[in-house]
């Protein structure tokens, strides 16, 4: 089963907004999770292991300062499940 774009970027604003609060509209896939977002390391790295546990990969440190932006995340799950 291949994921879409649309239903990653929907979990993944679900997990944003459960950790931050932040509204799941805001999260779109050009949007910096620093930058944009305000979100601080901690909550990255709690949104980071949701997100490891609700697709069962499995993202290394090193990889995880390259994901910047959602688009990145999302195309980062996608290709761990492919």
């Amino acid at each position: 089963m291949s994921l879409s774009r649309e239903k990653v970027l929907e979990s993944i604003a679900q997990i944003v907004h459960d950790e931050t609060g932040i509204d799941k509209g805001s999260v779109q896939l050009d949007k910096a999770f620093v930058d944009d977002l305000d979100i601080d390391s901690i909550s990255m790295m709690t949104i980071v292991v949701n997100a490891e546990e609700k697709y069962g990969i499995e993202i290394p440190d090193d990889k995880v300062r390259e994901l910047r932006t959602v688009g990145d995340a999302v195309d980062f799950i996608i290709a761990a499940k492919a």
